[in-house]
Order: C-alpha cells, then structure tokens, then sequence
C-alpha cells in the first residue's frame, strides 16, 4: 500500500498499542501521515474491551485497522506477540476491517521519552505513525 490511493482517497485508521490491562488507541490518515492519540481502554475484560472499540469504529469510521505487536530486542516473539496477533485476528473477525501488524518495539519507551501524559494512547500513535511511513 502506498501513500494515498488511486483516485487520491485518504484512508484513514485507528491504531492499537495492545496490553492486557490497557489498550492505547490513536487515530491518522495517509493524507498528513501523522496520528493523534485518542484514548486508552483500561479494562481486563475481553468483552468490555471489543465494545469501547465498537464505539471508537462507529465513531471515526476507519479504513482500516493497525495494532502493535511486540517483539524481544532480538526479534523473537514472546507471550505478549502471541496476544497481540491474537487481537489483531479478533478485530478482523469482528469488524471485518484490514488488520494492519506493526513490530511496536520501543513505543512505550519513546512515548515515555516524549513525556507523553497518556503513555498508551501515545504509543498507539507511533505504531500508526510507524505505519504510515511504511506505507
């Protein structure tokens, strides 16, 4: 996928920094290539979770959809990966969306570097960025 479309339509998406207790969420479009946190679902439950991101879907109505998925510094998936791509399969099963995965190593930490307030949100938002450079 690059940029903007044929036919010049922005495309836009949600972002996901995936946690069990916490998930970051920040929207963008391919039209500025940057991404704005929105919020962070603070819940362990499963259903509770899917229905604050029904509500953000409805809300901003996005193209697709991006999650973070992390890696150990050498590349090797751990507990957490497996989580994470199990998220991603979810949304597209229950949305039937584009699911997106992006390698999120370091967001946390460079959201954190950036005195970011809403630290999950903000590393939503890097993933999409990362994302959106790629594209």
């Amino acid at each position: 996928m690059s940029g903007t479309p044929p036919g010049g339509r922005e495309l836009s998406f949600l972002a996901f920094d995936f946690g069990a207790k916490r998930t970051g969420v920040a929207s963008g479009n391919t039209v500025t290539r940057s991404a704005t946190p929105l919020t962070t679902i603070a819940t362990e439950k499963t259903d509770e979770r899917f229905a604050a991101v029904e509500k953000l879907i409805r809300e901003w109505r996005p193209d697709a959809l991006v999650v973070g998925v992390p890696y150990h510094p050498d590349g090797a998936a751990h507990d957490n990966t497996r989580r994470a791509q199990r998220f991603a399969r979810q949304l597209h099963g229950r949305f039937r969306l584009p699911v997106h995965e992006v390698d999120e190593r370091y967001t946390s930490t460079e959201a954190e570097a950036a005195g970011a307030r809403d630290l999950d949100a903000a590393a939503a938002a890097l993933i999409l960025e990362q994302f959106l450079r790629q594209a």
